[in-house]
């Protein structure tokens, strides 16, 4: 996308749009049993992620990433305090930031590789320093009152040897890594082979909203301020459930 404002009206609708259509996506989480424990719930969120980063920058990507999150604690709300919401926001901007970034320097088919590994790389770190770190401590402690026993039959089916001493070389490296390299392989083969034509047609939608030298003006202002309010409104559902109704 040409234009060079941040704020013009594609880009928010854009941001709009992604952020939505990731945010339904990640709503439409299933598990994958036969591989990996029930609580690792797979979906297609990051295919919007991945392709709105690469067609508007790594700040309008962190942006789709809040919006995706809003999203699915309106419809969803947390079963862990946004603990998981948290972990969550970080894993997807594991992947914005340097992949948005790399691309930005490397407009290129090579740059676009280069990115994608990197920001899945990153994005699949981010998300084993998230479990051990944040997710399993919370859940053990809070969740369970410091009892690994409800965590450990979650996952006695796949691994029957499991225990509280080896548990995080199977949920790590068994689980977690390999369910996250998948996700974003598979993310990142679609966003690969459909970028170009969605770039396409944002460039067209961009010619026609927002025309070469035009200057931030009144549409510019609604757009942005509905934007703004809706996210917000978003924000306050989310709070709402979580305080008043779950």
């Amino acid at each position: 996308m040409q234009d060079k404002r941040f704020f013009s009206t594609t880009r928010i609708v854009m941001i709009a749009l992604f952020g939505a259509l990731a945010g339904i996506l990640h709503v439409a989480k299933f598990p994958l049993p036969f591989a990996f424990p029930g609580f690792l719930e797979f979906d297609f969120s990051d295919i919007p992620l991945f392709i709105g980063t690469f067609a508007l920058g790594p700040v309008s990507g962190c942006l789709i990433v809040v919006v995706k999150i809003l999203i699915k604690l309106v419809c969803l709300g947390t079963a862990n305090a946004f603990v998981g919401e948290l972990a969550n926001l970080l894993i997807g901007f594991g992947f914005v930031l340097p992949a948005g970034i790399i691309y930005k320097k490397l407009h290129s088919m090579k740059g676009a590789i280069l990115a994608l590994c990197a920001g899945s790389v990153s994005s699949v770190a981010v998300a084993i320093l998230a479990n051990r770190l944040l997710l399993i401590p919370f859940y053990v402690e809070i969740m369970f009152h410091g009892s690994w026993e409800p965590l450990l039959g979650m996952m006695r089916g796949l691994f029957p040897s499991i225990t509280e001493g080896n548990f995080y070389v199977f949920y790590l490296w068994v689980s977690v890594l390999p369910f996250n390299v998948l996700r974003c392989l598979i993310a990142s083969l679609a966003s690969f082979f459909v970028y170009k034509s969605i770039s396409r047609a944002i460039e067209r939608v961009n010619r026609k909203l927002s025309p070469e030298g035009a200057s931030f003006g009144k549409r510019d202002v609604i757009v942005l301020v509905s934007v703004i309010a809706a996210v917000l409104l978003l924000l306050l559902f989310a709070l709402l459930r979580y305080f008043l109704w779950d």
